[in-house]
This record gives C-alpha cells, sequence and structure tokens, in this order.
C-alpha cells in the first residue's frame, strides 16, 4: 500500500526528507502538488513515487534508482541531471528536460520544449510528441528519441549523442548530420521504444549524430563555430 501526502497540508522540504529517511516506504503517492517545485529530487533508492497533477521546475531532479511518475505536465528541468532509475511525465514537459542526465530513462508522454537533453551525458529520453529547438544541444552521450517533430537546431553542437526522429526535423545544429539506419541502430531503438512503452515501428526513424568537425579547433571550420 502506498504512504500517502498530501502537498496541499505538507511542504514539500517534509515530502523530500522523508522520501531521503533510511528505511522510507518503497511505493509513494504525492496528492496535490500544484506547480510545486522540486519535488521528489534527490532519491537514491529504489523507491516508486507517483505524483498525481502537475509540478514545477525540477521536478526529480538527480534521481538515482527511483522510478517517478508525474501525472501530469512539469516545469523547466524535469529530471535535471538524473543518474538512474526512469522518469515518466504522462503529460508535456518544460525546457531543459533531462539536461545533463547521465543515466536512466526519462519518459515525457507528451511534447517537450526547447533544449531537450541539453548537454546530456548518458541518460536515454523518449519523447512522445514533438521537442522545441535546440535539443540535444552538446549532447555528450546518452539516446534522444522523437516519435513526433523536432525544432530548429537539432543536436547543435553535438558530440556523441544518438537523436532518432521519427517526424520532421526542422533544421539541423552546427555539426549535426543524419547517418545510416544500419541495424545496431534498428535494434537499440526498438529496446528503447519498448522500455517507454511505445509501439512506434523503429524503420519510420531516422538517425542522427556528430559530424566531428568541431571537436578541435581548426581555422577551416570557423564559420561553422
Amino acid at each position: 500500500m502506498a504512504t500517502l501526502i498530501d502537498l496541499a497540508n505538507s511542504p514539500v522540504r517534509e515530502l523530500n526528507q522523508a522520501l531521503h529517511a533510511p528505511g522510507a516506504a518503497d511505493v509513494w503517492r504525492v496528492l496535490n502538488p500544484r506547480g510545486a517545485h522540486a519535488v521528489a529530487c534527490g532519491i537514491r533508492e529504489d523507491l516508486a513515487v507517483d505524483i498525481e497533477g502537475h509540478v514545477g521546475y525540477y521536478c526529480a531532479g538527480m534521481n538515482q534508482r527511483a522510478t517517478v511518475t508525474v501525472h501530469g505536465n512539469a516545469g523547466t528541468g524535469v529530471a535535471e541531471n538524473m543518474m538512474s532509475g526512469t522518469v515518466r511525465v504522462r503529460g508535456n514537459a518544460s525546457q531543459s528536460a533531462g539536461a545533463t542526465g547521465h543515466g536512466g530513462l526519462l519518459v515525457i508522454d507528451g511534447d517537450a520544449s526547447a533544449r531537450c537533453g541539453i548537454s546530456m551525458k548518458g541518460v536515454d529520453i523518449v519523447v512522445g510528441g514533438d521537442v522545441g529547438h535546440m535539443s540535444a544541444f552538446m549532447g555528450q552521450a546518452g539516446r534522444l528519441v522523437v516519435c513526433g517533430n523536432a525544432g530548429d537546431a537539432l543536436g547543435d553542437s553535438l558530440y556523441e549523442a544518438r537523436i532518432y526522429v521519427r517526424g520532421t526535423v526542422k533544421s539541423l545544429g552546427a555539426d549535426c548530420v543524419e547517418k545510416e539506419m544500419r541495424g545496431e541502430h534498428l535494434a537499440e531503438l526498438a529496446e528503447l521504444l519498448k522500455a517507454a512503452e511505445r509501439d512506434e515501428d523503429p524503420a519510420d526513424f531516422r538517425r542522427y549524430g556528430s559530424a566531428r568537425t568541431l571537436y578541435h579547433f581548426k581555422v577551416d571550420n570557423t564559420a561553422a563555430y
């Protein structure tokens, strides 16, 4: 049975302290978040947290091992700097979703705004709808899967992160190019879609990655910076 906390009566600090306490209950249900910031941040244990409503900034930031589900929309920086575990947003997410994430899986069932996956460092992100401009900007490692369309400057200054897009791409950022979709990419995409509980066909996606021309400064590439 889930441990219940109602944020209409309890402050977020009390919730987070309870989630961090030694021997915390395994299953939690959070009521009336009403756009509160930093809900369920920094969890380091195998907990399951269901948040019934919309959240504000940095929900589930620095997550480790926990499964956090937002039954609503999320504000800026959801799952920011997550290390492991799973964060799922049943609605839409604002900008910088999954920023600097090192590991784990972030699933956004709806759309994500600008800079989704900015500076991602190993996190996997699956977006059921569209992403905004400059998504995966400076992405260093990990995979971004977009089941809808992507905005301007996708993958700008990308390093080794992989991007899969099912729909259209408005424009590619500096040093981001379309790449061949080989068998190993279809296989890894199928695994990501399955983990995110999606049923899209991997064959419908295109792959994008780094052209690797901006790794080191070269005067011949000045116009690309």
